[in-house]
């Protein structure tokens, strides 16, 4: 007896020390090859408790020593550890091919990256979250291979967005899919909020989106809760911008030079310079350091049966432009609820709200204006409080910038509001089919109301007392609302089952899609009556005159239904098939004639490393060959929303007695077989990981060939233009992506990652022979890549009377020495239209992008460098002739009698040969970036635990710290539309961004 109560008094003791001894076990989790911490890993107790690490790998849970704890994460084999008498683990995984076993979102579903046959990249939402751009497109410049972004300085403004080339010339965006719905951009989606984005580049994943897949995609998924987690994240950021590469212009003295030289080379009068003795330097003037600020509050928390996530974000940007600024508010919901254990209802919601600066057609003036206005102008006169006006030889052209910047720039009220969201139900049955229907649903609402003021500015030039010369006489408003939204239904079964050594998902259903956009806008002037108020309470159309209003309004809709199948099969998972079937009919009355349209693609793979006869190399960790063949869609109409319905426009009228009877006839003939453009597209290429997963590297061969482009073509004998299929464009390339890691030691490791990208784009056939599309100075002709620069090849300057004499005859126009001289092309001894030809391509060789990171303890570096190589820029924005512009400090270097110059010709406003399209004002349109540098720092949990912080981490970032270029504007980088891209009409400069940011969870 005494022993038995002995017994018992001993286990009471043991199991009253375990419960008395529960404590805070931390630790970190990191994989076992790399050494890199591993975020989201489940760390479970056996007592019950469920946590996860943290974005450093970190973890902090309450256990007893006799507990054991369980690592578990996707593609690692679990471990287990006792607890005892240990406060602090380190903890390794071994890695069972993380990277392959990665779950990536593709089209109306999910796939494990092992299982693609195609070229899918996937980034992490981290990667843009702590970067200081409103749209989280603009933080993958230079990461993804194919992807080619134009950025933009403006605040708000979308990128350039081009996925593997141009393929049309009506239009070349990539389609957006967030959380389910199909968009036209993603402006309204806060970076913090992204949990993934993928970019879908191949056939085999883009066909499933039929008509809209053509130019690629972007599906980006927000963030839900995680299970076993509730957590507060906070993150802010502050910094400033400035405009870090100035156009070099000439200043007052440099001016004064040549314009005196000019206006003698003229025959006229020297100028009188009596009134313009400053010297102004109007990019200093209208830029300003502009300050940027993000702020994110997020919360999560997760069960068993829901997970929620809510997302509040707040953005302030303001431009480099003094008076410009961005300011939005976004909010994100997320929650999922588990009815039973096999069927879930959800929602996912967006809400977006912005104060927008007024648009390019506002910005771009002032900056042009500020390289062209005359350095010789003062910029205000503080005896009549006025703005200064410019020299009489500019001033009915330009306007003083500060004029727009400071009197224009804050009369205008614009605002967005939108709203996403989506219902879905999901229910798991008879044990291997899940069948999901959503309802989603996108609603916009823009508005807007700009006013013109009264603007007064002092001309020293004014006989009299009174210097007030007057730019506007009557003040006016226009106003503008629009609406749009977009309602779409998908209808999903999902089958997925493994059988011996088969492995099958199949996805089959049906989708719709309407879209339906509407505006009014309206403007007036005030009339004979007292000016309009300068206070936005009076800023509307009827506080003006009502003989002056002028409104005007329109809508447009569409829809289609779609119905969709998919098939991912592998065998032994050595040999991967991926089949996808779409079949679009769009609403005929609105967009074609020909209801309904096919497309399919099959794509397969052969993972060698799962063979037997590889089983005993040491080489390779995984090696695939791959390729994709598919027939892909192109919903761009051009300017045509109706292409069925043309226009009216006026015609001869008749005359019948005393009554003129107006004629109307269609702006062009339809083709009653009109039909959406299609894409032929394959692939061929590998997938490699060598050195113990340390090297992995991807490469592939693509080719896109896009066939029935809809053009208008001429009509015959005076007839109407024609809207038909006729034309074909085909872009390919070479795209490789490279990624090395390497631990140093348990506290030091690094990673290097490159990409590069070959782009070959051209015209195979345009109607006919000699068809050409015209867009501005951009051509668009069979036999060159889409949107080249046309025109005269400079071959220097005309010297001497003797040398014109000896070259070929110049018809264009009457040349003298100090002209530029023009190459014969076609040999014939003439200088005529014949001679022009292409003398740019603002479509890229090669693009390119190298990032490298470094961990040491709490401290990470990254690095991130991009650029692009082999386009040609056209510049624009000084080559009119409307007025007297300022000079580049180039033209110092100017022709000034024989032997001065053979580039620069002579100065002289008259001389129109000079200005002619010519590679005279080509600019080599290459350059080298550093992207963006940062800098963290994370504290010790143990640290944080006082003040009850799960993590804190600290950091400073710089983007656009330099440039590597030889062009001569703010910016290397210029898009534009399909068919007229790389021209520099005085682009919005891409400012340095330095920010600092807090990221802390509790």
């Amino acid at each position: 007896m005494r022993k038995l109560f002995t017994l018992l008094l001993f286990l009471a003791s043991i199991l009253s020390y375990g419960l008395a001894q529960v404590k805070t076990v931390t630790g970190t989790v990191k994989d076992s090859q790399s050494l890199f911490v591993l975020p989201g890993v489940t760390v479970s107790a056996s007592s019950g408790q469920n946590v996860q690490t943290d974005a450093a790998g970190r973890f902090s849970i309450e256990a007893a020593p006799t507990d054991s704890l369980t690592f578990r994460f996707i593609g690692y084999a679990p471990q287990t550890s006792i607890v005892g008498d240990q406060t602090n683990l380190d903890i390794f995984l071994v890695n069972e091919d993380q990277a392959l076993e990665e779950v990536v979102v593709i089209g109306y579903g999910t796939a494990r990256k092992r299982d693609l046959t195609g070229s899918i990249t996937s980034i992490k939402g981290d990667e843009v979250a702590d970067k200081p751009n409103s749209n989280p497109l603009a933080s993958l410049q230079g990461k993804v291979a194919g992807l080619q972004i134009v950025n933009s300085g403006r605040p708000g403004a979308e990128p350039d967005i081009r996925i593997r080339g141009t393929n049309s010339i009506n239009g070349a965006k990539p389609l957006y899919v967030i959380d389910g719905i199909l968009n036209d951009n993603m402006n309204f989606v806060n970076p913090a909020d992204i949990e993934s984005m993928e970019i879908l580049k191949d056939p085999s994943s883009l066909a499933i989106f039929g008509v809209r897949g053509a130019n690629g995609v972007i599906v980006v998924t927000t963030k839900s809760a995680k299970a076993g987690q509730v957590n507060f994240n906070f993150n802010t950021s502050v910094g400033f911008k400035s405009v870090q590469d100035r156009m070099s212009m000439t200043n007052a003295e440099q001016f004064r030079t040549l314009y005196s030289e000019q206006r003698v080379n003229e025959g006229i009068d020297p100028y009188d310079f009596t009134n313009w003795n400053a010297n102004t330097d109007w990019q200093r003037e209208i830029f300003q350091t502009g300050i940027i600020n993000f702020n994110n509050l997020s919360v999560s928390a997760a069960n068993e049966k829901n997970k929620l996530y809510l997302g509040l974000g707040y953005m302030l940007d303001e431009g480099v432009v003094k008076n410009e600024k961005l300011d939005k508010i976004t909010l994100t919901l997320n929650d999922q609820l588990s009815i039973t254990d096999n069927f879930r209802i959800g929602v996912n919601l967006t809400g977006y709200r912005s104060n927008i600066p007024r648009n390019d057609d506002f910005y771009n003036p002032i900056i042009a204006s500020a390289v062209r206005a005359a350095p010789i102008a003062p910029v205000f006169n503080e005896e009549y409080g006025l703005y200064h006006t410019l020299p009489d030889f500019q001033r009915a052209q330009i306007r003083n910038p500060l004029v727009s910047v400071m009197n224009l720039s804050d009369k205008s009220l614009q605002q967005e509001y939108r709203t996403t969201g989506s219902l879905y139900g999901e229910i798991d049955f008879l044990k291997n089919f899940t069948f999901r229907a959503s309802i989603l649903y996108d609603y916009g609402f823009n508005k807007g109301r700009t006013y013109s003021p009264l603007i007064n500015v002092y001309n020293p030039e004014i006989a009299g007392a009174d210097k007030t010369d007057r730019l506007t006489m009557i003040t006016s408003v226009d106003q503008y609302q629009n609406t749009y939204s977009k309602i779409q239904s998908d209808w999903l079964l999902t089958y997925k089952n493994s059988f011996g050594d088969h492995n099958v998902t199949a996805t089959a259903g049906w989708t719709s899609y309407f879209r339906g956009y509407e505006f009014t806008t309206g403007s007036g002037t005030q009339g004979s009556g007292d000016p309009i108020p300068d206070d936005p309470r009076f800023w509307y159309v009827n506080m003006t005159s009502q003989p002056t209003r002028r409104s005007t309004g329109a809508a447009e809709e569409f829809a289609t239904l779609s119905f969709l199948s998919r098939v991912l099969y592998n065998y032994k998972e050595k040999y991967l098939i991926n089949a996808s079937f779409r079949r679009d009919g769009t609403s005929a009355f609105y967009r074609f004639g020909k209801g309904w349209n096919n497309f399919a693609t099959i794509g397969a793979a052969w993972v060698l490393t799962n063979e037997d006869f590889m089983k005993e190399q040491t080489v390779f960790n995984n090696l695939k060959l791959k390729g994709s063949w598919g027939q892909l869609g192109v919903q761009n109409t051009g300017s045509d929303y109706y292409p069925l319905y043309p226009l009216l426009e006026p015609d001869n009228s008749a005359v019948f007695g005393n009554i003129i009877f107006p004629a109307y006839t269609p702006e062009y003939i339809v083709d009653p077989n009109l039909s959406w453009e299609k894409v032929n597209a394959w692939e061929a290429g590998l997938e490699m990981a060598t050195l113990n997963n340390r090297l992995s590297l991807e490469g592939v061969y693509y080719s896109k060939h896009t066939h029935d482009i809809i053009v208008r073509e001429p009509g015959l004998l005076g007839s109407k233009p024609g809207l038909t299929n006729a034309g074909e464009i085909k872009n390919s390339g070479i795209e490789l992506s490279a990624t090395w890691r390497q631990p140093i030691s348990d506290n030091l490791s690094y990673s290097i990652s490159g990409n590069i990208t070959t782009i070959r784009n051209k015209v195979l056939s345009l109607v006919n022979e000699g068809y050409e599309i015209t867009d501005g100075i951009s051509r668009t002709t069979l036999g060159h890549p889409i949107g080249y620069f046309y025109g005269y090849v400079s071959d220097g300057i005309y010297q001497t009377e003797e040398e014109i004499s000896a070259s070929p005859t110049n018809t264009l126009h009457t040349v003298l020495p100090g002209d530029i001289k023009y190459r014969d092309i076609n040999g014939d001894g003439r200088i005529d239209q014949n001679d022009r030809t292409l003398i740019g391509n603002p479509t890229p060789d090669f693009t390119y992008g190298f990032s490298v990171g470094l961990n040491y303890k709490g401290f990470d570096f990254g690095a991130d460098f991009m650029g692009v190589h082999g386009n040609e820029i056209f510049r624009d924005w000084n080559r009119g002739a409307f007025a007297q512009f300022n000079y580049q400090t180039e033209r110092m270097d100017r022709w000034n009698g024989a032997g001065t110059s053979n580039w620069e010709p002579i100065l002289h406003s008259g001389r129109a040969n000079n200005r002619l399209v010519s590679s005279y004002w080509i600019e080599d349109g290459s350059f080298f970036r550093l992207r963006n540098l940062q800098v963290g720092y994370r504290f010790n949990p143990e640290m944080l635990q006082n003040i009850k912080l799960k993590s804190l981490r600290v950091y400073l970032n710089a983007q656009n710290l330099f440039t590597a270029t030889k062009a001569t504007g703010f910016t290397p980088e210029i898009g534009g539309t399909a068919t007229s891209f790389g021209v520099d009409k005085g682009t919005y400069p891409l400012p340095a961004v330095y920010t600092f940011g807090i990221n802390l969870d509790f």
